[in-house]
C-alpha cells in the first residue's frame, strides 16, 4: 500500500511515504483501491500544520487528501447504497490522522461514495467530491431562488467554478470575478457577467446591480473587501471559517464540507449533473503519488486552474 503524508509539519518536502496499517472495514463501510486523489489547498494547510476548518492541527503522521476515485474491493455487511465490488467510484474523505486521501487502500462510509460519472476518467472524477459538495453546501446555505443574483469570487478555481455552474443550473443570474487571462474560462463556465478580480470587485458589481446581489460565495477568501457587493440583509458563504466579524449588514456564514461528507444523494446528484453537461471536471495535471511534494509546490505557486491529481 502506498501512503503519502507527514511526520513533521513543513513545506512540500515534508511529504513522504508512510508505513500505515490497513484500515478496518466497518459494517457500513466500503474499501477502495484508490487510483486518483485530487490535491487541494486544504491539503497544503494540513501538511503545514494549520487546517483551515479545525481549531488544532492534525497530529504528526497525518495523511492529506479529501477527494479520491478508484475501485471498490470490499463492501461492509450493512451497506445499502447499492455499491458493489468492482465498481468504479469517487468519494469525499474527511482526513483524521493517517486516514486521508493520499493512500492506495482506503476505507470510507458507504454514504461518502458514489459511482464515477459516465465517460469520466478516475482522475477527472477525483476533482469533484470535496469542491463540488462545498459549492453545493454554499448554495444551499445561501438559499437563493431562481431569478435571484449570485456573485462568486475565485470563479476560475475549483470551488468557484463549481459554484458558478451550480448557480446557473439552479436558475440564478451569476456574477463572477476573473483575472484577464481567466475571463474566457469563467465565461465558458456560464457566468452572466464577469468583472475583474481583486480590488474594485464590489464597486464593479454595484455598477451593474446598484442594490447589490442577493448572495455571494467568497471562494477567493477576500472577506470584508467583497461584502459591499451584497444587498442589505443578503448572505455570504465563506470557506475558511470567517464569520464576518462585527458587521451586521449582511449575514456571513462559514461552510464546512465535512457536514456534507455523508450526503450521498447530493454527491450522486453532482454525478448526474456532470453526465448532463451542467458541471465540468477540470484536471490541471497528473503526477504519480510519490511526487506529491511537487504537486504541492505547483499548487502553492499559484495559477493552477482545475485540480492537480495524484495517481496510484
Amino acid at each position: 500500500m502506498t501512503t503519502i503524508g507527514v511526520t513533521t509539519y513543513g513545506g512540500p518536502e515534508a511529504l513522504h511515504e508512510l508505513d500505515a496499517p490497513a484500515e478496518p472495514l466497518g459494517p457500513g463501510d466500503v474499501r477502495l483501491r484508490v487510483t486518483a486523489a485530487a490535491v487541494s489547498p486544504t491539503d497544503t494547510l494540513l501538511r503545514a500544520g494549520a487546517r483551515d476548518d479545525e481549531d488544532e492541527a492534525q497530529p504528526p503522521g497525518a495523511v492529506p487528501g479529501m477527494d479520491v476515485a478508484g475501485e471498490v474491493v470490499e463492501v461492509g455487511a450493512e451497506v445499502v447504497t447499492g455499491v458493489a465490488v468492482g465498481d468504479r467510484v469517487m468519494a469525499i474523505v474527511v482526513p483524521a490522522g493517517a486516514h486521508g486521501g493520499y493512500r492506495s487502500d482506503l476505507v470510507l462510509p458507504a454514504r461518502s461514495v458514489v459511482a464515477v460519472p459516465a465517460g469520466a476518467s478516475d482522475a477527472e472524477a477525483a476533482t469533484l467530491p470535496m469542491n463540488g459538495l462545498t459549492a453545493r453546501l454554499a448554495l444551499d446555505t445561501l438559499g437563493l431562488a431562481p431569478g435571484q443574483t449570485l456573485a462568486v469570487t475565485g470563479a476560475a478555481g475549483a470551488f468557484g467554478g463549481y459554484a458558478v455552474q451550480l448557480g446557473k443550473a439552479a436558475g440564478l443570474t451569476v456574477v463572477a470575478d476573473a483575472a484577464e487571462q481567466d475571463e474566457e474560462l469563467v465565461r465558458s463556465l456560464g457566468a452572466d457577467l464577469v468583472v475583474r478580480r481583486g480590488d474594485g470587485f464590489a464597486d464593479a458589481v454595484r455598477e451593474r446591480y446598484p442594490d447589490g446581489v442577493d448572495g455571494l460565495c467568497d471562494g477567493a477568501v477576500q472577506g470584508d473587501a467583497v461584502l459591499g457587493a451584497v444587498t442589505d440583509g443578503g448572505r455570504v458563504a465563506t470557506v475558511r471559517g470567517w464569520d464576518g466579524g462585527r458587521q451586521t449588514r449582511v449575514r456571513v456564514i462559514p461552510v464546512l464540507v465535512r457536514s456534507y461528507a455523508t450526503e450521498h444523494e447530493k454527491l450522486d446528484e453532482l454525478r448526474r449533473q456532470v453526465e448532463a453537461g451542467a458541471v465540468t471536471l477540470r484536471v490541471a495535471a497528473q503526477l504519480p503519488a510519490t511526487q506529491a511534494a511537487e504537486a504541492h509546490r505547483r499548487l502553492e505557486a499559484g495559477g493552477v486552474r482545475g485540480r492537480i491529481v495524484l495517481t496510484f
